[in-house]
């Protein structure tokens, strides 16, 4: 049996302006952007094209709904990114003006950053160190 992640829901005041977040931040780039014949429109994301997993921008459309943006998961982080680039994206993220919510925290074994998108929602950011590179900074 396989299973794997196909997307993550994050609720939207704005397709464009969230996919803009995303780009300019982390290097999303669209997977897929469609609109029906309802009018409704389906933005999924994601972070490389060797990866079916990213994110699928749904527009908040009842009180519910907008009251939830940014909040989705009561101040817990909505989910965890791993990256080979950390220091490039802090760099991005000091450059864009992007709030860090807790200090890059740097041990033997990972890099981790917590932040907040364009809408407060908190997402985790990680690099894994491996035995390779920790070797390389001896």
């Amino acid at each position: 049996m396989k299973t794997k992640l196909g997307r993550i829901v994050i609720l939207v005041n704005d397709y464009d302006e969230a996919f803009k977040f995303y780009e300019e931040n982390l290097g999303c780039k669209k997977f897929f952007d469609l609109t029906d014949r309802k009018n409704l429109r389906y933005m999924h994301v994601g972070f490389n094209s060797e990866s079916t997993a990213g994110i699928w921008f749904l527009l908040a459309e009842t009180d519910e709904q907008k009251k939830r943006v940014g909040n989705q998961t009561a101040g817990q982080p909505a989910f965890v990114l791993y990256t080979d680039s950390f220091e490039k994206l802090l760099k991005k993220f000091l450059e864009n003006g992007v709030k860090i919510l807790r200090d890059p925290e740097v041990t033997s074994e990972f890099m981790s950053l917590n932040f907040l998108d364009l809408y407060g929602n908190e997402i985790v950011l990680v690099q894994l160190i491996t035995q390779q590179e920790a070797g390389r900074e001896k």
